[in-house]
């Protein structure tokens, strides 16, 4: 498996929270290579791996296969296309950024960026009622293509940085998804502790929504979210943040299983896997929050992927952090809680 080709095709398939049929139907190509069963249902992508065999718990392996973004309000008189945000956007970024509005066939604009010529220099940020699209196209001509509830994206390729970092868009969570196949492609053929079901996510960004549906449907009694979280740079508070390049981040909550932490931890220090902890005091904000109280509960931890620039069109990851998140997964299921 080609983990770089993996994330990049992930990425930059479009799939806005609410949206994501491109993303889901991509992902469970991959997917149907080691989970032939692999459906959507209610918008996740859910495929059981491998035999599953009678006596063993059952774990999944979650990760969203969502992104932020925007979805259209209206069209002004003047052909200006106005939105609202799909999930957490940071507004400080949206002046001049290229999109794609995915109606009857997509429409590249630009969100409007007043010059700094005609500002007194001191113009903010925008509200998000302030937020306009320009396409170049007219009121009319938008309304043959366009309509309110139409989804949004950054219009953004991943490109390489240096050694085997990339940089791109929805690297937040296609990073998660590219490294549960990687770990399904470890544990081809071998025997395992665990019956596992595997579930790419629906609506992550507004609330774990597509978890909470899923968790229902499969019930697990162990449930890993892999996620990324924040990767140390400059001006950011290094005691909040992991590092790339230095391995998975593993959570540590009083919300998460204190057993899995720990277990996931002895698997990454035998294994001679890096790894980094991460400490949290409460809710994850991860979907692993809605596994955790689904039903009876499940024994719930977070493995996340070190990012920087969250829910921008700049993410940075490592890829070796994601080949090292996929050892550990693989390493947790074949040998099981000790």
């Amino acid at each position: 498996m080609d983990i770089k080709k993996t994330v990049i095709s992930l990425a930059e398939a479009s799939g806005a929270s609410g949206s994501e049929k491109c993303a889901a139907e991509l992902a469970l190509t991959m997917l149907k290579e080691y989970c032939p069963d692999a459906e959507i249902i209610n918008g996740n992508v859910i495929g059981r791996f491998g035999i599953h065999k009678e006596g063993l718990p059952l774990l999944v392996l979650d990760a969203h296969i969502d992104q932020v973004g925007f979805i259209v309000t209206y069209i002004t008189d003047e052909g200006f296309v106005k939105v609202g945000n799909i999930g957490g956007i940071d507004r400080r970024l949206l002046p001049a950024q290229p999109v794609v509005i995915y109606g009857k066939r997509d429409i590249k604009g630009v969100i409007c960026s007043v010059p700094p010529h005609l500002t007194n220099g001191d113009s903010g940020v925008l509200e998000m009622e302030d937020v306009a699209i320009d396409t170049g196209m007219s009121k009319s001509e938008l309304e043959e293509v366009i309509e309110a509830g139409d989804s949004i994206t950054f219009d953004v390729t991943c490109r390489d940085l240096i050694g085997r970092r990339i940089t791109g868009g929805a690297l937040d969570d296609r990073c998660g998804v590219a490294s549960i196949l990687y770990a399904l492609e470890l544990l081809r053929d071998k025997p395992l502790a665990y019956n596992v079901t595997v579930i790419f996510s629906a609506q992550e960004e507004v609330g774990e929504r597509g978890a909470k549906i899923s968790a229902f449907e499969v019930n697990p009694e162990i449930a890993i979210a892999v996620d990324v979280s924040f990767a140390y740079a400059i001006g950011e508070e290094e005691s909040k943040c992991g590092y790339l390049g230095k391995g998975p981040m593993i959570g540590i909550s009083p919300t998460l299983s204190r057993e899995i932490s720990d277990e996931l931890i002895r698997t990454a220090e035998a294994e001679k896997i890096a790894f980094q902890r991460e400490v949290m005091n409460g809710l994850t904000s991860t979907n692993a929050d809605r596994y955790s109280v689904n039903c009876c509960g499940a024994k719930a931890c977070t493995v996340s992927i070190p990012l920087r620039n969250m829910h921008t069109p700049v993410e940075v990851i490592d890829l070796e952090d994601v080949e090292l998140t996929a050892k550990l997964l693989a390493g947790f299921i074949r040998e099981g809680i000790k």
